[in-house]
């Protein structure tokens, strides 16, 4: 793999295993400096920075629950104090548990909206102003399939997912001129272990199918997220790309 990150800070929240831990390991491995972020899952946090280590890169943890923006700029300001910058963040925490939209009350609601929506924007406004000291940046948001199709039993994570859409085709207008693209990547059926405490499998993919006869790879959607933070994709800003095998054809 190409060293074309060298020198660069990444920050990836929700980097504790699945997609967030192959996107750090990605950009680990293109020579970025990595701040793996979880809010509670210290060990599998650790696991993350461990394995980056283990191939030669250089990584630490950061616990921060990014609905607080307090916790935000926490986030942000301990990535400049052991890196000296912020070059990319990968917005990438995120809550989706299944639900009947009769059984999602306010507080159903704002958890999830709050860790999907509320968190990239938390997240994105904490790391702006390193991001115009360096010159520009990159922030990736990962989005979600059933977004853009609909699905049963997941409104509140639908509502938050759609929301990043437009969260960031906003942040690519504002953000422009200092040098900053912001686009979304947008998994479709992902093969990942998902346990109960994170929603579980979700339901629709046991009915959904993909025009390439499998599911996808944590790894396949780094490689895009890699992709966008490199320099070949300075022109690309305000897009949703989808990974997908054709389950959805945008």
């Amino acid at each position: 793999m190409s060293r074309e990150l060298e020198g660069k800070v990444a920050v990836v929240t929700g980097a504790a295993r699945n997609i967030g831990r192959a996107i750090a390991l990605d950009l680990s491995r293109a020579g970025a400096k990595i701040v793996v972020n979880a809010m509670t899952s210290a060990e599998s946090a650790s696991e993350t920075a461990k394995l980056i280590r283990d191939e030669g890169g250089e990584a630490i943890v950061h616990l921060a629950d990014v609905t607080d923006p307090a916790a935000a700029d926490g986030l942000a300001a301990t990535a400049v104090e052991h890196f000296g910058r912020i070059d990319i963040l990968v917005n990438n925490a995120a809550i989706r548990k299944e639900a009947a939209f009769a059984d999602v009350d306010y507080a159903a609601w704002r958890s999830v909206m709050s860790v999907i929506l509320d968190g990239a924007f938390l997240c994105a406004h904490a790391v702006y102003p390193h991001m115009q000291k360096a010159g520009g940046g990159t922030i990736i948001n990962i989005g979600g399939m059933s977004a853009h199709t609909g699905a049963a039993r997941r409104v509140h994570v639908i509502a938050a997912k759609a929301g990043l859409t437009g969260l960031t085709r906003g942040l690519a207008n504002d953000l422009a001129a200092d040098g900053i693209t912001v686009n979304a990547v947008v998994p479709g059926l992902i093969d990942t272990v998902r346990g109960v405490s994170a929603g579980g499998t979700p339901a629709h993919h046991s009915s959904a199918r993909t025009a390439v006869g499998r599911f996808g790879t944590p790894e396949e959607v780094a490689a895009m997220v890699l992709f966008l933070c490199g320099p070949s994709a300075r022109y690309i800003t305000g897009q949703s790309i989808h990974i997908n095998g054709g389950a959805l054809m945008a």
